[in-house]
């Protein structure tokens, strides 16, 4: 089953069992995303990433030039542990694409806006093996032309199902779903980004990224 397939089981599932005024909230919300989304914003293949350090999980200080010094590195931005798609995501990632990454010298790290808690959940939930950083304020995230403001009449909505972003982030403001693979001079190399949160960059396509550098 591609990832593709497994998401779409969960949007499925997601339909079949929340309310019609939280689906009617939440599906307008998510054709709003895509129709606002301006993909000229999003940092594209050629640019080059800023240096950075984010506390992973444990509170080690991960750096860009950490996650470079042997090779690419791929940088998954996601949403957040309250979010089923990020966790699917992330799983599979861990058993598609870790054990293939030495074989590139290639590190992977995820990135959410999250606070430091979230973070710990996220990792240990999904019994992740790569670092699960915390880009809290969406420092990274904005200079990379990801973000956007969560709309004031979505928010109850999504505090109802658990995601109330003032919890868990502390602002509004989040990441479109990406996948950035840079290289060790910090430039982009591929660049896939989801305004569709329910859709994810396939770990073929970032295999198939990582074997053409």
């Amino acid at each position: 089953m591609t990832l593709d397939q497994a998401l779409s089981d969960v949007r499925a599932s997601l339909r079949d069992v929340a309310p019609a005024e939280i689906a009617d909230v939440l599906v307008a919300h998510q054709r709003d995303l895509v129709d606002s989304a301006d993909p000229a914003k999003f940092a594209a293949v050629g640019a080059t990433v800023g240096g950075f350090t984010l506390p992973d999980a444990d509170g080690t200080a991960v750096s860009l030039d950490d996650l470079t010094a042997d090779g690419p590195a791929v940088l998954v931005f996601y949403r957040g542990q309250w979010c089923p798609y990020c966790n699917l995501t992330l799983r599979a990632y861990q058993a598609e694409l870790v054990p293939e990454l030495g074989k590139h010298g290639a590190r992977l790290a995820a990135v959410s806006p999250q606070l430091p808690d979230g973070s710990v959940a996220v990792k240990e939930s999904n019994e992740l093996g790569f670092p699960v950083l915390s880009d809290v304020g969406n420092t990274v995230a904005r200079s990379l032309g990801l973000t956007f403001t969560v709309a004031e009449d979505v928010r109850p909505t999504m505090a109802k199902i658990g995601a109330d972003l003032t919890k868990h982030n502390g602002e509004w403001e989040l990441a479109h779903p990406a996948v950035l693979v840079v290289d060790r001079d910090h430039v982009i190399r591929f660049a896939d980004v989801h305004p569709d949160y329910t859709t994810r960059t396939e770990p073929a396509q970032i295999l198939e990224a990582l074997k053409s550098l």
